[in-house]
């Protein structure tokens, strides 16, 4: 994870929140209700009950009906968020209702039937937002609570008040409406996708787990052509070893697009598979789970004609600047991982990562690259071609590249390992948990440790690394960027809700294990050119930001345009009906 627009993004998280018990919610419905009927004790006979009739029971009716209703329509509804609305509507109600009677009682029919437009409005903008975009068919799960008011207002009060509250929830539900249309205008002119049905489709991964929304990613995105490096262990009377870095970003969040792309591709082969970051953005995010298989099939399209020889350097670091960058050469491949930590090490944009395999085709024949990702400081801008950072990235690489030239190679053995964490995604761990892959050359020991999460929190690198260290010579940690543990925003990185003190004896024993395993390898590459991958699109990401931020902006002032003109209507139409 990181970008600007990702921060923009996240900063919109704050108007998510999860429904309370709808127990808590009807008992404040009960209470409101018996606080306005003490308050109109005082209007003798004809204020009698009327909070628990004009407000209570209009929202009771609403809580049982909405959910059965919309249910059956096939949309989603809960009853904790059916109490909810309900509630929210029933305090509004009693706001505009009970401000007449501070200054005339006369004024109380008015505003009750103002209120009960209001809501109408209210529940017909959170309805289509939460379960349906389509305006008609929300119409009469919206019209339950206004419509009992109606009813016991009509019995209360003398005046005309079934035609009135009639116009006034017809004028605020045309007010509403066109609110709807405005607030879907931007993003279906920008990108031709409804927004409120996107919020419909996000809530509905997030309670149930629907893919829906990769049906709005695949209508913004683009196709592509990415390299994938890949690195073959083959091993005698033992299982064999594939190290392959995608060049396209794991998310955008949860198991939607390329979210769990790490565990995608490794179950699609028989060897023990590790993924490990390449380079790439949320630019890059690929539109579908389906679309990983186009990924796997390039990289299995190049086995046939692999070459093995059992050979390899011992590994080196090389620092330039802020990138430190540990390198090993095989055969006529080049493996590189790179960090920044303590710096903050994000995603490098994808141009930057063709530079860099350019660099080092001047030597080799393939040329794997590795984003460690495994510094978080916060949610930040990626590394973009031509920046400081990113000259310093491709100072690095060169000076690796010409040093591995010069190195001899020698024979090689390689173990590996897999341990399984009693993490959660929650906690930052994604399914694979810890996978060590270790590499001797001339009696030098080199770890690969991969964790199955996004990013890592700063400092929890050096302290595990520090840590392998004491049993190998050379190691590197690294993260799989996997945006499983990602459902609301970017920053859940592996140590935050984990001690490193708790995670340590699981890598330590991956690394025992991965040591226990080596045995002579053979080591043969490949890139793979996986064509016509669907991705969000360059630019998609900050253009769907930048609208969405727009469209917040101008919210606020036209809904207040919009009820404003609703509420002078109400008084002329009140007026007319005098």
């Amino acid at each position: 994870m990181g970008s600007s627009t990702d921060v923009t993004i996240a900063r919109l998280t704050r108007y998510l929140f999860t429904a309370p018990s709808w127990p808590r919610s009807l008992f404040i419905i009960v209470l409101l209700g018996l606080i306005v009927d003490g308050a109109s004790i005082q209007l003798g006979a004809h204020g009698k009950f009327l909070g628990t009739l004009a407000f209570t029971l209009p929202a009771l009716v609403a809580t049982l009906l909405t959910k059965p209703l919309i249910n059956r329509l096939g949309k989603p509804m809960t009853w904790n968020r059916s109490a909810l609305l309900a509630m929210a509507c029933t305090v509004f109600c009693v706001i505009i209702t009970l401000c007449s009677a501070l200054a005339s009682f006369t004024l109380v029919p008015l505003l009750f039937a103002c209120s009960l437009g209001f809501i109408f409005g209210i529940r017909l903008l959170v309805l289509v937002a939460i379960a349906d975009y389509r305006v008609p068919r929300m119409v009469v799960p919206a019209l339950i609570q206004p419509a009992v008011g109606v009813i016991v207002g009509t019995l209360w009060f003398l005046q005309p008040f079934f035609l009135l509250s009639l116009i006034l929830i017809l004028v605020f539900g045309l007010g509403f409406v066109a609110l709807i249309w405005l607030i879907e205008r931007p993003l279906y002119k920008a990108f031709h996708i409804k927004g409120l049905n996107f919020i419909n489709a996000f809530i509905a991964h997030n309670t149930d787990g629907s893919r829906s929304m990769e049906d709005f990613f695949r209508e913004i995105g683009e196709e592509v052509y990415v390299p994938q490096v890949s690195l073959f262990f083959k091993r005698n009377e033992k299982n064999g070893v594939i190290m392959t870095i995608p060049n396209v970003h794991p998310g955008p969040m949860g198991e939607i697009g390329g979210g769990n792309l790490p565990k995608v591709m490794t179950r699609s082969f028989t060897e023990t598979v590790l993924v490990p970051h390449g380079c790439a953005t949320h630019d890059f995010n690929l539109v579908s789970e389906s679309e990983v298989s186009k990924l796997v099939a390039a990289v299995k399209g190049t086995r046939a004609g692999l070459e093995y020889e059992g050979r390899a350097s011992l590994a080196y670091r090389v620092t330039y600047g802020s990138v430190d960058l540990l390198y090993q050469r095989f055969g006529e491949t080049i493996l590189m991982v790179s960090t920044r930590s303590p710096e903050k090490t994000e995603d490098l944009d994808f141009p930057l990562g063709l530079a860099i395999m350019a660099e080092g085709r001047r030597v080799y024949k393939h040329v794997a690259f590795i984003d460690g990702h495994n510094c978080m400081t916060e949610i930040t801008s990626p590394v973009m071609a031509g920046t400081l950072t990113a000259t310093e990235y491709l100072r690095a690489v060169r000076t690796a590249v010409d040093a591995a030239a010069k190195v001899p190679q020698r024979m090689v053995k390689v173990g590996v390992a897999e341990v399984t964490l009693p993490f959660t995604r929650d906690q930052g761990f994604g399914d694979l948990g810890v996978q060590v892959l270790v590499v001797e050359v001339d009696w030098q020991k080199t770890a690969y440790v991969l964790l199955d999460g996004n990013n890592i929190e700063a400092g929890v690198r050096e302290v595990i690394r520090d840590a392998v260290l004491e049993m190998v010579d050379e190691a590197e940690v690294m993260t799989t960027d996997s945006h499983v543990v990602n459902t609301i925003t970017g920053k859940n990185p592996i140590g935050l809700k984990v001690p490193a003190a708790e995670i340590l004896p699981f890598v330590l024993r991956g690394v025992e294990e991965a040591i226990a395993d080596l045995s002579t390898a053979e080591v043969a590459a490949s890139t793979a050119c996986c064509e016509k991958v669907v991705v969000f699109g360059s630019n998609r990401i900050a253009q769907l930001a930048c609208t969405v931020n727009a469209m917040l902006i101008y919210i606020a002032p036209l809904s207040f345009a919009i009820l404003l003109l609703a509420f002078l209507l109400s008084i002329f139409a009140y007026r007319a009906l005098l």
